[in-house]
C-alpha cells in the first residue's frame, strides 16, 4: 500500500490520459457513426458499398492489429502525401493522436450500425409529418430525429462506450503513458506487478460504474415522456 501511495501521482497522470483518450475517441466514433449511418441509408449504391466495406473491414480485423496498422501505415501515408504534394514536411503522429484516431475509427463502425438501427426505429410518419408542415432539414433533425435517435441508440451506445474504455488499454502498446502503461511501469519498478494491476482493475471498475450511472440518468431523461404517457 505504501508503494501505491508513493506512485499515486504517476497513476493519476495515467488515469487522466485514459479518460481524455476515451472521451476524444468516443467523439470521433460518434461522428463517424453518424456519417456511416447516413451513408448506409443513402440512395447511392456506391455510398452504401463504401459504408458496408468500412464496417465489414473493421469487424473482421482484431482491434490491436488494426490499431498498429493505422498507427504505422497512417503515418507513412501522411508523409508520402506530403512529399508528393509539398504541402507539409515530415509528420510524426504522437501516440495519443494515433490512439484516439484509431479507436474512433474502430468504434465508428459499431456506432454506424447503432445509429442506423436507431434511425430505422423512428416512425416514418413523424418524419413525413415534419416535412409536410415545412420543417427544414436542420429543424427536422433537431426536434424529431435526434431526440428519438438518442433514445433508441442509448442501450447499444452504453455497451460500445464501456468496450471503448477497455480498448484504450491497447494504446499502451504504442508507448502512450496511460493508466495501464503507468501501472505496469510502477509494478515493474517496485516488483509488485499484481498490486498495481489490481489498482488499475479497481480504477476501470470505478470508471465503468460512474459511466453506467450517468448513462442510466441520460436514458431516463430521454424516456421521461414515454413514462408519463
Amino acid at each position: 500500500m505504501e508503494a501505491v501511495l508513493q506512485f499515486s501521482p504517476f497513476l493519476l497522470a495515467g488515469l487522466k490520459v485514459t479518460i481524455a483518450l476515451s472521451l476524444v475517441s468516443i467523439m470521433v466514433a460518434v461522428l463517424l457513426g453518424l456519417l456511416g449511418a447516413w451513408a448506409k441509408l443513402s440512395g447511392s449504391r456506391r455510398t452504401r458499398r463504401i459504408a458496408e466495406l468500412y464496417t465489414t473491414l473493421v469487424r473482421g480485423v482484431p482491434d490491436l492489429v488494426l490499431m498498429l496498422l493505422l498507427y504505422f501505415g497512417g503515418q507513412m501515408a501522411l508523409n508520402r502525401i506530403g512529399n508528393a504534394t509539398g504541402l507539409w514536411d515530415y509528420v510524426e503522429l504522437d501516440a495519443f493522436t494515433a490512439g484516439f484516431l484509431a479507436i474512433g475509427f474502430i468504434f465508428g463502425s459499431y456506432m454506424t450500425e447503432t445509429f442506423r438501427g436507431a434511425f430505422l426505429a423512428i416512425p416514418r410518419g413523424q418524419i413525413e409529418a415534419g416535412i409536410a408542415i415545412g420543417m427544414s432539414g436542420f429543424v427536422l433533425f433537431q426536434r424529431i430525429i435526434w431526440p428519438q435517435l438518442v433514445r433508441y441508440a442509448l442501450p447499444s451506445f452504453t455497451n460500445i462506450w464501456l468496450s471503448l474504455m477497455k480498448t484504450t488499454a491497447l494504446v499502451s502498446v504504442m508507448g502512450l503513458e496511460d493508466l495501464v502503461y503507468n501501472g505496469y511501469a510502477a509494478g515493474k519498478t517496485t516488483h509488485q506487478p499484481f498490486t498495481f494491476m489490481f489498482v488499475v482493475l479497481i480504477a476501470y471498475l470505478v470508471m465503468t460504474a460512474v459511466s453506467d450511472v450517468g448513462l442510466r440518468w441520460l436514458d431516463r431523461r430521454y424516456s421521461a415522456h414515454l413514462q408519463r404517457a
